[in-house]
């Protein structure tokens, strides 16, 4: 298993899912940590919004690789839609370096975000069929938020022109929705955020289509297995070195190695710190109670 002890990459790339034909965004599930339980090189991390596919993954036999499909134009907003700070400009945002706290009210709020946004991603989950394109995923997920009164947090963020992150097969994360249509034997992350009342609530899934191979399965099944691993560390007091640490230790059950994308802070700014590994890690710092932040160990972030 690889041991990631080098700075973390970007989040939100220009790069290697572009390179096959998708690019990058990306989220997480959430973790929101209580006093019970948790539901719901230092130069890269003020890019830390913008990874995927940076290294080549190897195909699984058989599948052809990814190729890039057309990307259709940017969906509207309503005016009436409260909109991100970063809506209007290309710029990507840096992370942020402070720690993101919650009142009771501003849990109420956070909750009411990640609610849609889990409500969202169970129906995308539902389109996910042989022959329909990751786009159609695409414009029916912009359609639901906007009629809950919500704007898509990935739209426009650092030039992102899609509303959801539609990750296929090889590409890690943040893949940009096309013309592509989902293949029988297909995998793919669909990672939505959604911003409500001022607050992002962010979280994201792996799905199969069809017929799936056992040994994709399987990696599909552990990653799940690694993002409950994760959550069920977080609590009051514990160290951040405690996820990565609990993920770690299952993956190498499996010989898998872990992919060098990481979790992040979420709530008012989208991405800020604490930084969360998904490997054993050096990350200073514990878990306090109302903080919010994300895991994205359910994304296929494990290679085979």
């Amino acid at each position: 298993m690889k041991l990631l002890v080098s700075p973390p990459p970007p989040l939100f790339p220009s790069s290697p899912c572009r390179r096959s034909g998708k690019a990058i965004l990306q989220k997480h599930f959430h973790a929101v940590a209580t006093r019970e339980s948790c539901k719901c090189g230092e130069a890269n991390r003020t890019a830390i919004c913008r990874v995927a596919e940076t290294h080549g993954s190897e195909q699984v036999k058989g599948r052809e690789p990814l190729r890039r499909g057309t990307v259709s134009p940017r969906l509207p907003v309503p005016e009436h839609i409260r909109r991100p700070p970063y809506d209007g400009t290309d710029h990507l945002p840096d992370v942020n370096p402070g720690r993101q706290m919650h009142d009771r009210e501003s849990i109420v709020h956070m909750r009411a975000a990640c609610e849609l946004a889990a409500r969202v991603l169970q129906y995308a989950g539902t389109m996910v069929k042989p022959s329909v394109t990751t786009d159609e995923i695409d414009r029916a997920v912009h359609q639901m938020i906007i009629d809950a009164g919500a704007y898509p947090s990935p739209l426009g963020y650092g030039g992102f022109p899609k509303s959801v992150c539609t990750s296929v097969n090889e590409c890690i994360c943040h893949g940009i929705p096309d013309s592509r249509a989902l293949r029988d034997g297909d995998i793919i992350n669909i990672d939505v955020t959604i911003y409500l009342n001022g607050y992002h609530g962010d979280t994201s899934r792996t799905y199969l289509c069809g017929e799936v191979d056992e040994p994709t399965k399987q990696l599909v099944k552990v990653t799940k297995e690694c993002m409950l691993r994760g959550i069920s560390a977080c609590k009051h007091g514990v160290s951040f070195k405690a996820i990565g640490e609990r993920i770690s230790e299952h993956v190498n059950k499996y010989g898998y190695s872990i992919d060098p994308f990481i979790g992040h802070g979420v709530g008012t700014i989208f991405h800020s710190e604490p930084i969360i590994w998904h490997t054993y890690d050096y990350e200073p710092g514990f878990m306090v109670a109302g903080q919010t932040f994300t895991i994205d160990a359910s994304n296929v972030g494990l290679s085979m």
